[in-house]
């Protein structure tokens, strides 16, 4: 039988974006303070993503998830296109939190950088994000919405998946 397959988000999903920022300096964060519309574009900032640490329960429930052997499991996230250090500190975030750097780890070769998730649409496919944008939404019922009424933590989400 075909296991299913659960897409993970990364930002604010299995990474707590805001601990990121807290570690860069007010000269920088007034820099990207504002892309020219007057909203600040705080994910171009280079090397942001690789100080980031994992969202609260992540690292717990990918391993809770995988240790059942029920699901096939993959990274499914936006790198931002101004800031390519963000793609490279994605693919290190994974290697170091989810000891992924070597065959037989959870996401080792599991990864897609994409602005269009909705390419990776398959009828066996979930994916937990939390924002509905880049093609998520086009999930429909096998879209679970991290940090939503329904799916506020990750023991929401381990019950949904009974793990």
């Amino acid at each position: 039988m075909k296991k299913e397959i659960i897409f993970f988000d990364m930002d604010n999903v299995l990474v707590d974006f805001q601990s990121g920022l807290k570690k860069v300096d007010s000269e920088t964060l007034a820099e990207y303070n504002d892309d020219g519309t007057g909203k600040p574009h705080y994910d171009d900032i280079p090397g942001l993503f690789s100080m980031m640490e994992p969202y609260k329960g992540a690292v717990e429930a990918v391993k809770r998830i995988a240790a059942s052997e029920k699901y096939e499991m993959y990274i499914l996230s936006t790198a931002p296109w101004g800031n390519p250090s963000s793609w490279m500190d994605k693919v290190n975030w994974v290697k170091k939190y989810l000891d992924s750097d070597h065959p037989g780890g959870v996401f080792y070769k599991r990864m897609v950088l994409t602005h269009h998730k909705n390419l990776c649409i398959q009828e066996n496919a979930w994916l937990i994000d939390d924002r509905t944008a880049h093609g998520a939404e086009l999930f429909g019922d096998h879209f679970i919405h991290f940090a939503s009424e329904r799916f506020p933590d990750w023991e929401s989400v381990l019950k949904h998946f009974n793990c």
